[in-house]
This record gives structure tokens, C-alpha cells and sequence, in this order.
């Protein structure tokens, strides 16, 4: 069986489950396990370094004109011709929906069929690896594959109220500027990491927020985490946070408890990442109860012990 994936999270999943055999072809930015696999899908935005506003901007201009950020490389498709494609219907600036890929699959001689993953919620993120074991005849994999990683939820939860851990109040941006809040599955991870976020909007799409309402909220950790953006990808616009009225009256800055996070582990929904996510979450919310291993400790940073350490170097 043949399958191409238009959604890095699904490719992550098939990957973790171990079915990657069945995969043919890929997007341009699915994870790194298939970079050696042809390249379906390419966004106009590939391989350039544009701002967050740059972004923002080219998006928004897009959509008005009816235009999508993606194509689909036709001639490679149909040379693979798959019988199952995996695609999406969440954000139309993250990857290809599937109404973009349906018109690139009417054109097919042989027509696949189409795997929707939409999840809202955590719970969702976990039926969709079932969704794709099942696609590909493989349902028990992802059933042993799920009880791993809800055993690590549970040990985190177990662990917060063995140590009474109190509730913090975060807040989590998907992108810099605009500031945009978290959404989807998002609340459900800080939520399981002993946090809540209300300036969130769980199982929901995220929003833009002013300014003046996160100074008026005053999140106790703030973690910055723009999707498609690693940790080093970030830091390069931290200046446009720090530079704003209020910055350091925050709570969370003055308790240095500000960190910069890779997305992958927020708005990449693949089960095995968004766990990373919580795990990750849990060291930043209670760094007196939980302490980063070396495999999730590289994939965030406090900020503020960065600045520190950096002024340091250059005395």
C-alpha cells in the first residue's frame, strides 16, 4: 500500500508507529526522519527568512485573493500514484488543506483516497494515530504506541498532585507579532502540565490578542512558541516582546519565567510531540518538581537565564 502525507504530524506518527514503509512522498517541511523521501507538497514561502509581520502579511494577502501558500508538485504524484493520501483541514497557513489537495487529486488517473486528519483537542490528536494505523490495516501498533505515551501524562499528573503543585497562570503565543494566543489542543497540553491559559481558546482556532489585555492578565509564565519556528528562529524577534510598554512589569518576567520553545512541540500535532510538549510544559511551570532530560531540555530555553548568561560571556 502506497501512501503520501501532506501533514508533518502524520508523518511523524507513521514514522513513531513504525510504518514508514508504506510512505511514498512527503511535504517540504515533515520532520527529519523523511527528508530523503520525494517532495510532494512546496510552499511559496520555502527556504525564505521572512519577519513574523512578513509572514502575517503574505498570508493575510494571500487569503483575500483566493490564493493558497501551497502546490502540489502534479507529474511526482502521479508517478507515485498512492492509494491513500493523508491531508488536513485545520490552518491554511501551516500546511495544505484538503481542499487544495483534492484538486490536485481529481487530476490523478488513479484516485486515492482521501484521510482527513482534523483533531480539535488533545483526545483528537490521539484518535488520529489510530485513524492512520487503521488506514494502513496496523490498528494494535497504534494502540500499543498510545498506551506508552499516556503512561507519561499520567506520571506527570500523578507527580503534581503527589506534590500539591498549584495551578499557574500561563499564557502560550503561537506567533509574535501579531501576538496570537494558543488554541486547538494547546490549553488541553498546559492544562495536563499543571498550568491554565485563559487567554486560550481551547478546541478552537487561536486569535490575535492586544497587548494591553496580556499586560492586564499578567501571566505567571509566559512561553513564546511561533508555529514553525524553532527555539534559535524565535530568539531572532524576542527583541519585538521586550521592546513593548509593560514588558517588564509582567509578572512572569520579573520571576524569570519566560522560555522560548521549539513549535513542533505545540502546533505540530503528532501524539508523540505534543507529549514532549507537556513534558516540557510541566519543567517550565514547576521547575521545583520537574526536571528537563537532555532529549527535551534542547528543545526549550528560559529566556531570561539565556540574557544573563550571554551578558556574562561578552564581559
Amino acid at each position: 500500500m502506497k501512501v503520501v502525507s501532506f501533514l508533518p504530524a502524520a508523518t511523524k506518527m507513521i514514522y513513531d508507529m513504525g510504518l514508514q514503509d508504506h510512505l511514498y512522498g512527503v511535504t517540504f517541511e515533515c520532520p527529519k526522519e523523511a527528508h530523503a523521501l520525494p517532495k510532494i507538497v512546496r510552499c511559496i514561502l520555502e527556504g525564505k527568512n521572512y519577519t513574523s509581520i512578513e509572514i502575517d502579511r503574505i498570508f493575510s494577502a494571500s487569503k483575500a485573493q483566493g490564493k493558497s501558500l501551497y502546490w502540489v508538485d502534479d507529474e511526482l504524484l502521479e508517478s507515485i500514484s498512492p492509494d491513500i493520501v493523508f491531508t488536513q483541514d485545520i490552518c491554511e497557513v501551516c500546511n495544505i488543506d484538503t481542499v487544495c489537495t483534492e484538486t490536485a487529486v481529481m487530476k490523478l488517473s488513479k484516485q486515492p483516497k482521501l484521510v482527513p486528519l482534523s483533531p480539535n483537542n488533545l483526545q483528537d490528536v490521539f484518535e488520529c494515530a489510530i485513524t492512520i494505523a487503521k488506514a494502513l490495516g496496523k490498528e494494535e501498533v497504534a494502540l500499543n504506541y498510545l498506551a506508552g505515551l499516556q503512561k507519561k501524562t499520567d506520571d506527570i499528573l500523578d507527580k503534581l498532585r503527589a506534590n500539591r503543585a498549584p495551578l499557574k497562570r500561563v499564557m502560550l503565543m503561537e506567533w509574535i507579532e501579531p501576538i496570537y494566543n494558543c488554541g486547538h489542543w494547546i490549553p488541553f497540553q498546559i492544562a495536563a502540565a499543571g498550568g491554565v491559559d485563559m487567554l486560550s481558546n481551547p478546541a478552537g482556532d487561536s486569535i490575535v490578542n492586544q497587548w494591553e489585555k496580556i499586560l492586564k492578565y499578567n501571566p505567571q509564565v509566559l512561553v513564546v512558541a511561533p508555529c514553525g519556528f524553532d527555539v534559535s528562529r524565535s530568539m531572532e524577534e524576542m527583541e519585538i516582546l521586550i521592546q513593548k510598554p509593560g514588558w517588564n512589569d509582567l509578572e512572569a518576567v520579573k520571576n524569570n519565567q519566560v522560555y522560548v520553545a521549539d513549535f513542533d512541540m505545540f502546533t505540530q500535532p503528532s501524539v508523540g510531540t505534543l507529549v514532549e510538549g507537556i513534558e516540557a510544559l510541566s519543567c517550565m511551570f514547576h521547575p521545583d518538581i520537574f526536571k528537563a532530560d537532555e532529549r527535551i531540555g534542547r528543545k526549550f530555553l528560559n529566556y531570561s537565564e539565556y540574557k544573563s548568561q550571554k551578558v556574562l560571556a561578552n564581559k
